[in-house]
This record gives C-alpha cells, sequence and structure tokens, in this order.
C-alpha cells in the first residue's frame, strides 16, 4: 500500500453481512480508519469488526445515514456491501437499489470521493428481480461524479456449502438438470482483499471487474465429486429435472394472483431455476456465449481448502439463512 492511500476513513455498509464482515476486517488491517455501519439488533457483533467503529443506522433511511452513519464528518471512501437478504422482488428494490441510492446520496453529500460496490455477475444476463435492481443502481452509480469500482464476484464459497450437511450424513447430492453449470467461486477472503486493493489503486476505478477464485471452473458435478472424495465416501447423485421448476413456476405466478404472497416464492424458484441452468463466469458479449479461461481470477483460498475446512469444523459462519433451499 502507498503512503498516499494509508489510513483512509472508509465506511462499509452492511459491514455485519457475509462478506461486509471480511471487506472490513481486510481494511482494518491494512491501516484504514472504517467505520462499520450495523443494523440494529441483539446479535452481538462479529468479531471481524474490532479495530473499527461501529455505527448503528439503517441503510433504508436516509436520516438515519446522515445522522448516524456520516455524522457531518469527513469520509474519504464508502463501500457497500449490502444487498437482499431474500432476493424476493420487493425486498430486491427496497434494499439493492433503493437504499444503495439512498447510501450514494448521503456519500455525496458528505463530500465523498470513492465508491466501491459490490455487485454480482449473474447480472450480466438478468432475469431476476434483484438482478435487475443491482443493475439499476449500477447506472446510477456510474452517472455520478464519484470515483466508483463494481466488483462482480463469480460465487461465494458460502452459497456452496448448502449439500456439505446432506453428504456428511450420506444422502445423496442433489443436481439440477444434468449437473453442468460451472462457476469459479471465491472466497470471502480472497474477495476482501481483492475489494480493498480496489480503494488503493486507481488504476481500478471507474470499471466494472468480474472475479473469481484460483480453481478452474467447476460443473456442479465436479463439485459433488469433490466432496464425496474428501469425505471419503462413494459419489451418490440424485437428479432433479429443470421441467419441475418449469411447472412450479407459472403455477405460483398464477395463484399470485390470488395470494400475492405466492410472488415470491414465484420468484424464488426462478432463482433456482437461473442457477440451475447459467454458468456464473464472464459472459463475452460478442459470442453471448461464458467463458471460463477469460474468467479474472485471484487469491489462494481453494474450494478443497473450504469444504476441509467445514468438514472439520461444522457451518458456523457458512449459514445460509433465507437462501438455504438453495
Amino acid at each position: 500500500m502507498t503512503a498516499s492511500h494509508h489510513g483512509l476513513r472508509i465506511i462499509v455498509a452492511g459491514a455485519t453481512g457475509y462478506i461486509g464482515r471480511h471487506v472490513a476486517r481486510e481494511l482494518i488491517g491494512r491501516g484504514h480508519r472504517v467505520v462499520s455501519l450495523a443494523r440494529a439488533t441483539r446479535q452481538p457483533l462479529p468479531p471481524e469488526l474490532a479495530g473499527s467503529e461501529v455505527r448503528t443506522a439503517e441503510v433504508c433511511d436516509s436520516a438515519s445515514l446522515a445522522r448516524e452513519g456520516f455524522a457531518g464528518e469527513p469520509v474519504d471512501a464508502v463501500v457497500s456491501c449490502i444487498a437482499s437478504r431474500s432476493g424476493g422482488i420487493t425486498d430486491a428494490w427496497r434494499v439493492d437499489y433503493a437504499a444503495n441510492r439512498k447510501l450514494l446520496a448521503a456519500a455525496r453529500a458528505a463530500g465523498v470521493r470513492q465508491f466501491l460496490l459490490l455487485s454480482a455477475i449473474c447480472v450480466q444476463k438478468p432475469r431476476l428481480a434483484f438482478q435487475h435492481a443491482k443493475l439499476a443502481f449500477e447506472q446510477a452509480l456510474q452517472a455520478s461524479e464519484l470515483n466508483w469500482t463494481i466488483v462482480r464476484p463469480t460465487a461465494f464459497y458460502k452459497s456452496l456449502a448448502g449439500q456439505v450437511p446432506r453428504v456428511r450424513a450420506g444422502k445423496p447430492y442433489l443436481l439440477f438438470g444434468d449437473g453442468g453449470t460451472a462457476c469459479r467461486p471465491i472466497s470471502e477472503r480472497d474477495l476482501a482483499a481483492f475489494m480493498a486493493d480496489c480503494l488503493e489503486n486507481p488504476s481500478r476505478q471507474r470499471r466494472i471487474l468480474p472475479i473469481g477464485g484460483p480453481d478452474p471452473a467447476l460443473t456442479a458435478r465436479e463439485r459433488g465429486e469433490l466432496l464425496f472424495e474428501l469425505t471419503g465416501r462413494r459419489p451418490r447423485f440424485r437428479r432433479i429435472p429443470i421441467r419441475l421448476l418449469d411447472t412450479l413456476i407459472p403455477t405460483l405466478d398464477a395463484l399470485a394472483c390470488a395470494a400475492p404472497r405466492l410472488s415470491d416464492k414465484a420468484e424464488f424458484a426462478r432463482i433456482a431455476r437461473y442457477y440451475a441452468t447459467e454458468d456464473m463466469l464472464w459472459l463475452d458479449p460478442a459470442t453471448g456465449r461464458y467463458d471460463a479461461a477469460a474468467t479474472p481470477a485471484t487469491g489462494r483460498d481453494t474450494l478443497s481448502d473450504f469444504y476441509r475446512r467445514v468438514l472439520r469444523e461444522g457451518m458456523a459462519g457458512q449459514e445460509l439463512g433465507e437462501q438455504g433451499i438453495f
């Protein structure tokens, strides 16, 4: 890190989330002065936030952001790791778009020069509410006068942990379709380091940066085979036909006309179908095809390392919450 970048005052929004807490820890370790924005909760704060100034602010409330978040103090950069927890339609637009717009407005009012956004690589081919919401905010950020950077990770290791308990319990690994969709997932630690570099490297400003981890692209079946190998069990797979989701989605959409609460259920089914049929890799705009070789990669943590750790230590810190079904 160059001396000119040492000791930036940085607000991290979504600092109690899965990636946000690791970004905060990485920035603290590099000597930056970190303000961690947290939602009001009775839950204990993540230990990764030790060494930062933790402020309770509601990111969906402009007044709270200005009063409790920025507090009229000078800030050099803002990092947004906020995201919808469920992926539901209303929640996506309320958080991925509207809350980020309010955070951007607060940052501009405070004279912030730099804004780093954690997005997702799946917005390359938007078909879901949360993808459209993320893209809408990306466009608003790019239109601002700030020095922005948008980071689009391929997939988090956490998102691939859901079937570890199944396999460890002797159950088959579930595959949607033929299990041929591929990704180059990245660990939370490696992603946090990449994002911190973005704040310190001017060449990464005003750029959209897709990023994956050090492994070659692995299909869903290959990830299952790896997990069985690490547990010493014979591979067993159970296929779930895509056509089941193709039947379920329009049925839920039709029922949602009478029971609006089912609209999110239909959206969750669309999310499941999307991840079952789309690669989490860089999409070549010229060919419309995913390109594993051209997908940027960084870091040292491998998926094998991650699976070994979860098998050894359990799922603490990797809970999927409302995404547990996936």
